[in-house]
């Protein structure tokens, strides 16, 4: 296991990064992601199946335990796949016109060091917070 944490700001109030996030016509989507589908829904967690893009050209099968606790937080679990164990949240800070978002958990990546872990979650936040800058510029 491998604490991780890291931090970012988006150009954009906090009411719009939810809004994005829960957009039903596709603004919120990451090159990373094959295929998602709700597996089940109770409350403020959904579970979600995610075929996982890897880099070698293939899919991964992987089951996401969402907790969201807007306005300032969700949480996620991964329940099976090669992260299994892993647990972060996403902590959001309003900062009038911008948001601060804190990533911060402990990652788990099965066949990978503690360090190799600790560079694949810092380059796969990387990527997320480039597409979603990306995506919330253009967002309304």
């Amino acid at each position: 296991m491998a604490y991780f944490h890291d931090d970012g700001v988006f150009d954009v109030p906090l009411e719009t990064i939810w809004k994005y996030m829960n957009d039903q016509h596709g603004a919120h989507g990451h090159s990373m992601i094959a295929s998602q589908k709700v597996v089940e829904q109770k409350g403020n967690q959904v579970k979600m199946e995610i075929q996982v893009r890897n880099p070698k050209g293939g899919t991964e099968r992987q089951v996401w335990l969402l907790t969201m606790d807007p306005p300032f937080d969700w949480e996620m679990e991964f329940i099976e796949g090669s992260w299994k164990g892993t647990k972060h949240t996403h902590t959001y800070v309003p900062m009038g016109n911008k948001t601060k978002v804190v990533v911060a958990g402990d990652f788990r990546i099965a066949g990978l060091s503690e360090a190799d872990t600790v560079k694949a979650a810092r380059d796969f936040f990387a990527k997320v917070f480039e597409e979603d800058s990306a995506n919330l510029r253009k967002f309304k």
